[in-house]
């Protein structure tokens, strides 16, 4: 039997009981039609897990907490804004790929230009995209979805640790060689439709950026940052069949 899988922020979670919302309620009741007692797991996004069933009311009966372990690589992705529906696309497979933390920025390059109110807007469209994405995918844990910044801001925000990689059509060195197991974090970033102005590059060396290749053929900018954090996940985390998960 399918068990249906629900977001529920921990807040509203306490005392062996979830409150629903109501646009939780209106799911399980009226678009998945659940009859009373199905199975759901009901996720915190912080990497905790519960069984439950369904009830008539306005919450439900939670297990015990499951902690459920987070992607074996972690990354963070930095992206231009993109037009359209590719920032979205962007942000659903990263999730799915696993990816931390989502850094949209406003590249010198990038043709879409939001003021304040429009990047908080579109910051809260993009954390409902990663919720679903979390709640189909399987993940317990939903990626921070930053406001759209600057690069530098983007650079700023990863921890000193952290490998930082940008991604330089027509240059750079080979993924094998910038992401070996066990790193504390990796910060990958792609630029725009346009590429990097050369600023923008020198910027990002001197926050102690490689420059990094995904290839020989030119990349659209979502397909790049999808391909980026696929390809992270596989040389240093838990996209690897055979690489046992790090501790």
């Amino acid at each position: 039997m399918i068990r249906r899988r629900l977001h529920l922020a921990p807040d509203r979670i306490s005392g062996g009981r979830a409150t629903l919302t109501p646009e939780a309620r209106h799911y399980l009741a009226d678009v998945l039609r659940l009859a009373p007692g199905a199975p759901l797991e009901v996720f915190d996004g912080r990497g905790g897990a519960y069984d439950a069933a369904f009830e008539e009311g306005e919450s439900v009966a939670l297990g015990p907490r499951r902690e459920v372990p987070p992607p074996s690589a972690r990354v963070w992705l930095a992206f231009a804004l993109a037009k359209g529906e590719k920032a979205e696309l962007v942000v659903q497979k990263a999730t799915e790929l696993g990816v931390a933390r989502l850094l949209p920025f406003q590249a010198g390059r990038s043709v879409v230009r939001l003021d304040a109110g429009r990047a908080v807007e579109r910051a809260r469209r993009w954390r409902r995209v990663a919720e679903e994405a979390a709640r189909q995918c399987g993940r317990s844990e939903v990626p921070e979805v930053s406001v759209p910044g600057t690069l530098q801001s983007a650079l700023a925000a990863a921890p000193a640790g952290f490998v930082r990689i940008l991604f330089h059509a027509g240059d750079g060195e080979g993924l094998g060689a910038l992401c070996a197991p066990g790193a504390e974090g990796f910060l990958a970033v792609v630029g725009p439709e346009g590429g990097f102005t050369g600023a923008e590059v020198d910027a990002a060396r001197a926050a102690g950026c490689r420059l990094g290749s995904l290839g020989p053929r030119v990349l659209r900018a979502e397909t790049a940052a999808i391909a980026a954090a696929a390809l992270i996940q596989f040389l240093a985390g838990d996209l690897a069949p055979d690489r046992p998960r790090q501790p």
